[in-house]
């Protein structure tokens, strides 16, 4: 085949027929790794608010690219239409999980590679990457971060506060600092020594504090 080959009508009137029994057993896999990557999703969510309609639509891309790969690998006519219409096409969702860009790429990936027939790449694969996910995602340290919301009432109380914290923890950051009149906040990051929190309880207690609460968080601060 040369290059003015392509430009034939012949060539580009071309269509391979898919069977029904490819698109059947395709389709199907699709769904059944789709499952498979929301499920995991499901288990490694560690975000604030977990979406339920983020994981059907992991399973549906998995079987929409499936789906849009048969029909582009079938005729020459209809993948140079694909490409030109998804070029067009604009995503506005915004993605709130780093992690979440992963499990997108990986549904679209399972379905393109099912639809290109390479089916034990597709199933190991997944299952590959699913064990991967669930060992390092769910694994809990104390090394994870922490945000230490401390109101004083005033300059002494906030100075026994900040040595108890350093005292009690690994790591001990002030990340923002609020001061009015007979008031002291403080927003500060610590690193835990263990996975025990009672400190807080102590802190609490000390003369001139008037609250501590631990929150948990991903890292991202904005202050």
């Amino acid at each position: 085949m040369t290059f003015q080959d392509i430009f034939k009508s012949g060539f580009l009137e071309n269509v391979t027929s898919v069977s029904l029994l490819d698109m059947s057993v395709a389709l199907l896999l699709a769904f059944g790794i789709g499952l498979f990557i929301f499920l995991v999703y499901k288990k490694t969510f560690t975000g604030v608010m977990y979406s339920s309609s983020f994981g059907v639509t992991l399973v549906a891309l998995a079987m929409i690219t499936t789906m849009v790969i048969l029909a582009v690998t079938s005729n020459v006519v209809l993948s140079l239409g694909m490409v030109g219409a998804l070029s067009i096409v604009r995503f506005r969702t915004a993605i709130k999980e780093p992690l979440d860009i992963a499990f997108l790429f990986w549904s679209i990936a399972v379905g393109i590679v099912l639809a290109a027939g390479l089916i034990p790449l597709a199933v190991f694969g997944s299952v590959i990457i699913g064990v991967m996910l669930l060992v390092f995602v769910n694994r809990k340290s104390s090394c994870d971060p922490y945000i230490v919301v401390l109101q004083c009432d005033g300059q002494d109380s906030e100075t026994r506060a900040a040595d108890f914290l350093k005292e009690q923890t690994r790591r001990c950051t002030v990340k923002s600092k609020t001061v009015q009149k007979g008031s002291v906040e403080l927003n500060m990051e610590v690193r835990l020594k263990d996975d025990s929190t009672a400190f807080i309880n102590e802190l609490s207690g000390l003369p001139g504090v008037r609250s501590a609460v631990l929150v948990s968080y991903n890292g991202d601060y904005m202050g």
